[in-house]
């Protein structure tokens, strides 16, 4: 994996030559901005929690649009063959591509700062950091499994857009509909607490300050499962 971290630079530099990801990082930016405006208002209390919860909302159709084209536009330009023929591993193409896109993300996120320093500027009296640290924790460990997920989805067709359409759809399978299923009392007991065991309600604990090793042990495992898949269909695809 030492050829990783190439691949990486690469990766994220052509984020800044694509006109997709600077749409994508407005549209977020302009989204959470108004959010944390209507919050950010007198007599309420000073913290992110409802905005790093509508973030998760966000990502689930920010991030397929970011990572579409990690696979997919090598396969459809015929760039993978230049990529497949150099010493790379399949783990370092997929590893490369993966920390590129999460460099990409961190950047996307850097912003968001500046209403922490607004909350820490106004709030009174004390404000506690405790909440929004593990609520960036929360958030970054989101991000890195819907970017796997993405990546995988990329890595399966020629297509970006279906790309894009297969991992909001399955973003969507694992995040809204769990949170809308464990809110319906008619729903069996044990949907509901498999609803419960999905990347929001675990999120949520996050959000609330609590940092539990079992939700970091799932965010970490299931990127790790996804980064593997990753690396199986590029290998099955490179003997074809």
């Amino acid at each position: 994996m030492t050829k990783a971290p190439i691949i990486a630079r690469r990766e994220l530099s052509s984020y800044f030559y694509s006109p997709i990801a600077y749409v994508a990082m407005t549209l977020f930016l302009l989204a959470t901005g108004f959010l944390f405006w209507s919050d950010f208002q007198p007599g309420q209390i000073a913290a992110m929690r409802s905005l790093f919860e509508w973030m998760v909302w966000l990502l689930v159709f920010v991030i397929p649009v970011l990572c579409m084209g990690l696979m997919a536009q090598e396969w459809a330009t015929g760039t993978v063959e230049t990529l497949m023929t150099a010493p790379l591993s399949e783990t370092d193409v997929i590893l490369g591509k993966f920390l590129g896109s999460f460099a990409f993300f961190m950047v996307l996120l850097l912003p968001t700062l500046v209403y922490v320093a607004l909350l820490g500027m106004y709030s009174r009296p004390g404000f506690d950091y405790g909440p929004i640290f593990s609520g960036y924790v929360g958030i970054i460990l989101v991000g890195a499994l819907f970017i796997a997920i993405g990546l995988f989805c990329s890595s399966l067709t020629k297509s970006q857009v279906v790309a894009a359409v297969a991992a909001a759809a399955i973003l969507f399978v694992v995040t809204i509909v769990p949170k809308w299923a464990s809110e319906k009392a008619t729903l069996p007991r044990f949907w509901r607490g498999v609803a419960d065991q999905l990347v929001f309600r675990r999120y949520a604990d996050f959000s609330r300050g609590v940092l539990d090793t079992g939700h970091l042990v799932f965010f970490i495992a299931a990127t790790a499962v996804f980064l593997f898949l990753s690396v199986k269909v590029l290998e099955s695809r490179r003997w074809k």
